[in-house]
């Protein structure tokens, strides 16, 4: 090996015993310090951290009347379409559009020009079979004829006299008499015009609605089905007004519908003015129960679980889980049936900061719950506790 190569392996052998050495000396001064981890103000600290500050409300009862809405259909207390029972040529029409009739005016008469021609020729037969069944009676008496001829001539009377019904019946089917009061709608035919009443061709007249008083029809589900009670109240109103009507359930279907799993209900008003026409939209309101002491709480106090429903309350300054059952729904609370009782200081704020077992703190004391269950905004003290108290929220279904 030459003198060269010995002398540059030897140089290289002690740079690399140099940095051996300086190594632990220099690699701490290289190193980057990491950020310290900042605290998330949406964890809540546990331990020796301070509470976290929120609105309650206090559990009182409550009078509440238990309702449930529904939507449906206004419908006549009568009505029918005004349709011809015969074919033939109109030849009066004895009725205004939009004006009251009463029970059997005539609104339309048929040409039956034909079928009183047939009525005049059995009326003829008639008075002579009349005539005959007189003269045999008187020699049947005397022995003048036999029975047998005698009962021929009653049998002629009696076919005569059926033969004059049939007729009058036709002549009935060709007037179109009001089958009840009350008002006539918009017609479509005219003097004239020829009426065909087949299954296949029915000539539409006009509409006859009974609209004194209004039928309801609306439907609920099926859990409600068996506390239904004819007589029980309804309120609703119809699309372009606040105003509300009242009525009351008279009838409802006495099966569920399968396809629907509910049951068709239907509630009678009065329709003062004919102010309602049927056919309208309906929001209905129907009270079930009364309450006089029921329990009620914001709807953001619940929180919905996987099996459960529950709030939060807190029991010596701390947060604890209660599972509860809720009832019906208003705008702004839920009726609780079990697992809270009164005095429970429930917890309205904060809920996706909490959990079993913190340490909580209520801002400017508990509060109290209205009597449709919403939270009265506890009284702050300083401007300081105002800046620090969130507002309770009431969530609006």
């Amino acid at each position: 090996m030459s003198f060269p190569v010995k002398r540059t392996l030897l140089l290289s052998g002690v740079i690399v015993v140099a940095a051996a050495i300086a190594a632990p000396k220099v690699m701490p001064l290289l190193k980057v310090p990491k950020p310290a981890a900042a605290p998330r103000p949406d964890v809540p600290r546990t331990g020796g951290g301070a509470p976290l500050r929120v609105t309650t409300v206090t559990v009182k009862p409550v009078p509440y009347a238990e309702t449930v809405t529904a939507t449906g259909s206004l419908r006549a207390e009568e009505g029918v379409e005004l349709q011809a029972e015969v074919s033939g040529k109109i030849v009066a029409i004895n009725f205004s559009e939009g004006t009251r009739v009463k029970k059997g005016d005539l609104l339309l008469k048929i040409n039956d020009a034909d079928l009183r021609a047939t009525l005049a020729r059995a009326a003829s037969r008639k008075q002579l079979a009349d005539l005959k069944e007189r003269r045999l009676g008187s020699l049947l008496k005397d022995g003048g004829v036999r029975q047998e001829d005698y009962d021929t001539a009653v049998n002629e009377v009696n076919v005569q006299k059926a033969e004059m019904e049939l007729t009058q019946a036709q002549i009935a089917k060709t007037e179109i008499r009001a089958p009840f009061d009350g008002v006539i709608g918009l017609r479509f035919v005219s003097e004239g015009a020829f009426i065909t009443a087949t299954a296949n061709a029915t000539v539409r007249i006009a509409t006859l609605q009974a609209i004194d008083h209004l039928k309801i029809d609306f439907s609920l589900p099926e859990k409600y089905a068996y506390r239904l009670r004819a007589g029980s109240p309804i309120t609703f109103t119809v699309a372009g007004g606040d105003q509300r009507y009242s009525g009351e359930i008279y009838a409802f279907e006495p099966r569920i519908d399968v396809a629907t799993r509910t049951v068709l209900v239907r509630a009678l008003c009065p329709n003062e003015g004919a102010r309602l026409l049927p056919g309208a939209f309906a929001n209905v309101e129907l009270t079930l129960s009364q309450i006089a002491d029921a329990i009620l709480v914001p709807s953001v106090a619940v929180v919905p679980g996987l099996n459960e429903k529950n709030v939060f309350v807190v029991e010596e300054g701390k947060a604890v889980r209660r599972p509860v059952e809720t009832g019906t729904r208003t705008a702004s609370a839920v009726q609780i049936l079990a697992g809270l009782k009164p005095g429970d200081v429930v917890i309205t704020s904060g809920i996706q900061q909490l959990r079993a077992g913190l340490p909580v703190a209520v801002a400017g004391g508990a509060g109290e719950a209205k009597a449709d269950g919403s939270p009265v905004a506890p009284a702050a003290t300083n401007s300081s506790l105002r800046a620090a108290t969130p507002k309770p929220v009431v969530a609006v279904e």
